[in-house]
């Protein structure tokens, strides 16, 4: 075997030929977060697998709620969430579809708002922007609300989100970013939502060519009563073609991106490439300065 050296790898993470637990010092190190919606495991894995960039730990909630903290995350140079917590479906078909939704635990709160005021990165990807429905300050994290039933959304009473599943789409870059770089118009087919884009409060990256408009969506509602795919009586104003962005909360930077669905879009290389380039920039200090001069200038506004 051949020598290893302990200064080519970081302390916590995998296991060094010695037997010893490390990270290898030249890769960001990623906790890519999952569970409360169902996907291709292994299928969605290999992307993260594959990627040269990075090296990852993988967490399922309830468990994962325990590391969201600034203790905790000073082992990785950001987060990947790809979860769907908060909501607990109903299956009693005598019922009209309701979910439970669920306010994450106080720990857990605590927990992210103060990783996000230490200035910790997040990518969020595709239904995640859904989680934590009982917790509104969690689409002020995002950008963006998706509703299961007509409610409120800042404050303002709103229909409830549609959505279209494996819809032939082109996405196109609207913006000059790390995130964007090298990224031509491209051929996607992927999940689409119909949900409510707090344009005032992201930078965009990316829209799609999709009509979003309701006769293009389906129901939220209708799909929890057990109508899927139907948009029968359902109504619901234009809405954003956002389905990329960027922001910040406290002093974080957050990235968006609503592609993301199946093994489809798994496997299309631009998408790898995008979330390649968004792990890679989120980690960065650049997007760490970019956070705080994000916040002086909106508060000079």
């Amino acid at each position: 075997m051949a020598d290893v050296d302990p200064a080519d790898y970081h302390e916590s993470g995998r296991s060094s030929p010695t037997g010893q637990t490390f990270w290898s010092k030249d890769k960001k190190k990623v906790l890519l977060v999952t569970r409360g919606h169902p996907f291709a495991r292994d299928a969605f894995y290999n992307i993260f697998e594959s990627n040269p960039d990075i090296e990852y730990s993988a967490v399922e909630h309830p468990a994962a709620q325990l590391m969201f903290n600034p203790e905790f995350a000073k082992n990785f140079d950001c987060y990947v969430q790809y979860d769907m917590p908060g909501i607990e479906f109903n299956r009693d078909p005598n019922s009209d579809g309701r979910p439970r939704f669920v306010e994450p635990p106080q720990y857990y709160k605590d927990g992210v708002m103060a990783m996000l005021e230490a200035g910790f990165p997040l990518v969020i990807m595709h239904h995640t922007c859904a989680a934590w429905p009982a917790w509104p300050e969690w689409s002020e994290i995002v950008g963006g609300h998706f509703l299961y039933f007509p409610m409120k959304s800042r404050g303002v009473d709103k229909q409830d989100s549609g959505y279209n599943i494996d819809v032939p789409h082109k996405v196109s870059p609207v913006a000059n970013h790390p995130i964007t770089a090298g990224i031509e118009p491209f051929d996607i087919v992927d999940e689409v939502y119909m949900s409510e884009v707090f344009e005032d409060s992201v930078v965009p990256l990316f829209r799609s060519s999709w009509e979003f408009t309701d006769q293009n969506f389906f129901s939220s509602k209708l799909a929890l009563q057990g109508k899927y795919y139907s948009n029968e009586g359902w109504s619901h104003p234009p809405s954003s073609n956002l389905v990329g962005w960027v922001k910040t909360y406290k002093n974080s930077p957050i990235v968006y991106l609503q592609f993301g669905d199946g093994p489809a879009t798994y496997k299309n290389e631009t998408f790898r490439k995008i979330l390649r380039q968004a792990i890679n920039w989120a980690c960065s200090d650049e997007a760490k300065v970019w956070a705080r001069e994000y916040n002086a200038k909106k508060a000079a506004e």
